[in-house]
């Protein structure tokens, strides 16, 4: 999951986190087929279900079902052996089980070839033509080689990942369609860019990911907020303020300038980016104080906002008041459960609770036993370090 401020971390063990947004959502209902459809399980058997399990984080009975589909011979498509597959590999991936999904992967023959296309098998999709293979699967095959340590066959993938989305953005734009088909492809090279950034990010290759950024805005225009914002929480991190500054003042013109919602944002979300920006320049000031207040107008509109949640909750530890640095934490995992609970917030809960209480083990191992109870099945929870 890719960060507000990437890696940013306390000088002052224990060793909170500023949280992270993730730039890098998956997603498998869309793909490969088109909204012709009228349901999800008009795309696939019985795929409304299998995806309502994926969007309650239920792993375990994704991994279930599609084997069930398997051994009852459920699929009779060859296009619902790709789409089960799919779930199958993002749900070993989920679950941390990278060499099985790896494994899965390996069953796979050239994604390319025509034994994964629709004209390939005209009595079964008549008038249909194209790659039947989802998206994701794509995205999937790229990068599980970096999650099993093999980070530079994963870059590798992901770059030639890169160029096969860019072609076809070009073709689509040849043809004169920018339309939604157009549109898709270019939110896919925004989101294999941002992998190739996180795994960039994590070896601190800080000029690759602001030629990346660049080359984005160069092929796209400037005014996505997100990306800037990006660029800017980068520029962070090699100790550019002032560029940092300027990058988020643009995010900020851009709102000013009416753009009350841009791409996949809403206002909210826009002005909540905006806030979330000053209070990280604040942040790196350790003007505490004043990124509380921008913190508190971010969830102010959205109680959900769970980054701002968690940053406002390590300036109040920053300011001594860890009582309630506590509080907005346990609050947050009392209100929006499924939101706040994540690792990085319980982590940082769990320092606090080291710094606050003589018998924190216990503390620490009641909200480990909630946690058992709530959780979606990736929840990784040794993060309670009991």
């Amino acid at each position: 999951m890719a960060s507000e401020l990437p890696d940013s971390r306390t000088q002052s063990p224990p060793d909170p986190e500023t949280l992270t947004t993730d730039l890098e959502t998956l997603t498998l209902s869309n793909d490969p087929l088109t909204d012709q459809f009228g349901s999800l399980n008009n795309l696939s058997h019985e795929l409304a279900s299998l995806q309502d399990l994926a969007l309650r984080g239920s792993w375990r009975s994704v991994l279930d079902k599609v084997g069930r589909a398997r051994a009852l011979s459920l699929l009779q498509k060859p296009h619902d052996h790709l789409t089960y597959l799919s779930y199958n590999v993002l749900a070993l991936m989920k679950l941390r089980r990278f060499a099985e999904a790896s494994a899965e992967l390996d069953s796979l023959e050239d994604l390319d070839g025509s034994q994964y296309r629709y004209e390939s098998y005209p009595n079964v999709y008549l008038n249909r033509t194209g790659s039947m293979v989802p998206f994701s699967l794509r995205w999937l095959r790229a990068i599980v080689p970096a999650k099993l340590g093999r980070r530079q066959d994963g870059l590798d993938r992901l770059y030639g990942l890169l160029g096969f989305v860019r072609t076809k953005v070009e073709e689509k734009e040849n043809a004169g369609d920018l339309g939604v088909s157009v549109s898709a492809w270019r939110k896919r090279e925004f989101f294999v860019t941002n992998s190739i950034i996180g795994l960039h990010l994590s070896n601190k290759e800080f000029p690759v990911c602001l030629s990346l950024i660049k080359e984005l805005f160069k092929r796209d225009g400037s005014s996505d907020p997100v990306l800037i914002s990006k660029l800017g929480y980068i520029q962070m991190q090699i100790g550019d303020l002032e560029g940092a500054k300027s990058s988020f003042n643009r995010v900020e013109g851009l709102m000013k300038e009416g753009e009350k919602s841009c791409g996949s944002l809403s206002e909210i979300q826009f002005r909540n980016l905006v806030n979330r920006n000053k209070a990280l320049v604040y942040l790196v000031g350790k003007d505490y104080v004043s990124a509380v207040r921008e913190y508190d107008e971010c969830i102010e509109r959205d109680h959900t906002d769970v980054v701002a949640v968690n940053n406002k909750a390590l300036c109040l530890m920053y300011l001594r008041d860890l009582s309630d640095s506590i509080k907005v934490l346990e609050n947050a995992l009392e209100r929006v459960p499924t939101v706040a609970l994540n690792e990085t917030l319980v982590v940082n809960l769990c320092s606090m609770y080291e710094l606050a209480y003589v018998n924190h083990s216990d503390v620490k191992r009641t909200l480990s036993n909630w946690i058992v109870r709530v959780a979606p099945d990736d929840f990784d929870s040794s993060c309670t370090r009991i």
